[in-house]
C-alpha cells in the first residue's frame, strides 16, 4: 500500500505553482530573479513569448530584456525555442540527450559536423543546412549536445553558432532537469516529465527512481504524484494574495501541461479546448490566481476574451497589465480590445 505523507487540494497545488513561478508578486530585476524566472526554461517559439513570461514574473522588464547576456536561446523540447540562463545550458541540453546509441550518435555527429562547418561563424540555420547539403531542420538534432545556441527574433530564421561542449555528465543533467520540473510543475509523475521534456518514458522513469530518496508521494485531485521533499513545507503554506492580473503568453510554463493536469488548472473541459487549441495556443488570462480567459496579440493590439464577467476593478487590472507589456518595436501605444 502506498505511503502518503500529504493529500493536496487543487488550491494548494496552484498556489504553490504560482509562488514557485513568481506569478503572485513580481521579483525585483536582477540576475537572481532572471534565473528564477527561467528555472525550467521559457518557451520563445512565439515571437517574444519568453520576454512576456519574464515580464509576468519580474518588475522593470524592458523590450530588450530577452537579449540580456545572462540569457541564451536554444532548441528545447519538441524543437521549440527556449530561453534559459546561460549557466544552465548544460541542464537544458544534456538533460535531453538521447540515451539510445542511435539517437545519441545522430546528435553528436550532427553537432560535430556543424561545428566544423561554422568554424566560429554565426549563420542562419537554413543557409548552414543548405551549404552542408542537409535539411536545415536536421541541425536541430545537435541541440541536446549543449554546443548549439541561437538568436531568434521571430520574423527571421534563427542565426546559430556553436559553443564549447559542456563538461556536465548527461545523467546528472537529466536528474537536475527532473528536479527543476518537480519544483515548477509539481506534484508530477515521470510520465508527465517525459511529455514535457520530450524524452523517452524510460529515461524519465530512471530519473525519478534516482531521485526517489528526495521525493514524497502525495495524493492530488487527479491522482498520485511526487513532490520534492524540500518543497513539502511550501505546499502547506497558507495561500497569500494572488496578483490582480497577469497576461501569460502562448506556451508559458504555468500552463504548459497535458492530460489530467489541464483539468486541474482549467476544470471546464470546454474552456480547456479554447486554451489548449490544436494550433497555436492563445495566451492565458490569469486574474486573482485563476485562468479566466484567453488573449491574443496582433502588433500593438491586445484582444482579450474573458470566460466570466469581470468586475470593473478586474477589468482595470487586466487593461493596466496589457498596456504595460514590454513589446519591442511598437510605434504607438498598446490598444486593448475586449471580445
Amino acid at each position: 500500500m502506498a505511503n502518503y505523507r500529504l493529500t493536496l487540494s487543487r488550491s494548494q497545488i496552484l498556489s504553490f505553482r504560482r509562488r514557485a513561478g513568481a506569478l503572485d508578486e513580481r521579483l525585483p530585476m536582477g540576475k537572481a530573479a532572471l534565473r528564477r524566472a527561467v528555472w525550467c526554461g521559457l518557451q520563445d517559439s512565439m515571437p517574444r513569448a519568453a520576454q512576456l513570461s519574464i515580464h509576468a514574473r519580474i518588475a522593470g522588464v524592458s523590450p530588450a530584456t530577452w537579449e540580456h547576456p545572462f540569457l541564451v536561446q536554444l532548441w528545447g523540447p519538441r524543437f521549440n525555442v527556449y530561453v534559459v540562463a546561460a549557466e544552465d545550458l548544460p541542464v537544458f541540453s544534456l538533460g535531453r540527450l538521447p540515451e539510445d546509441t542511435r539517437g545519441r550518435a545522430r546528435a553528436q555527429d550532427t553537432a560535430s559536423r556543424l561545428h566544423a562547418f561554422l568554424d566560429g561563424q554565426r549563420m542562419g540555420f537554413e543557409q548552414a543546412g543548405h551549404a552542408m547539403g542537409v535539411p536545415p531542420n536536421s541541425l536541430r538534432y545537435a541541440a541536446p549536445t549543449g554546443t548549439v545556441v541561437m538568436r531568434w527574433e521571430g520574423a527571421r530564421r534563427p542565426v546559430i553558432w556553436t559553443v564549447p561542449a559542456p563538461s556536465m555528465d548527461p545523467q546528472y543533467a537529466r536528474f537536475e532537469l527532473a528536479r527543476r520540473y518537480l519544483h515548477v510543475f509539481g506534484p508530477a509523475t515521470d510520465a508527465s516529465f517525459a511529455e514535457w521534456a520530450g524524452i523517452r518514458p524510460s529515461a524519465a522513469r530512471s530519473a525519478f527512481e534516482a531521485l526517489s530518496e528526495s521525493l514524497i508521494l502525495v495524493r492530488t485531485p487527479i491522482g498520485d504524484a511526487w513532490i520534492l521533499a524540500e518543497d513539502e513545507e511550501a505546499f502547506c503554506l497558507e495561500a497569500g494574495p494572488a496578483a490582480p492580473a497577469r497576461l501569460l503568453p502562448s506556451g508559458d510554463a504555468y500552463y504548459l501541461l497535458w492530460g489530467a493536469n489541464r483539468g486541474l488548472l482549467v476544470p471546464d473541459a470546454g474552456r480547456q479546448a479554447e486554451l489548449w487549441t490544436s494550433r497555436v495556443w492563445p495566451g492565458a488570462l490569469l486574474v486573482n490566481g485563476e485562468i479566466v480567459g484567453v488573449w491574443r496579440r496582433s502588433a500593438g493590439e491586445i484582444s482579450i476574451e474573458a470566460w466570466r464577467r469581470l468586475s470593473r476593478l478586474e477589468q482595470q487590472a487586466v487593461e493596466a497589465e496589457a498596456v504595460s507589456l514590454p513589446l519591442p518595436g511598437l510605434k504607438r501605444a498598446i490598444a486593448v480590445r475586449w471580445s
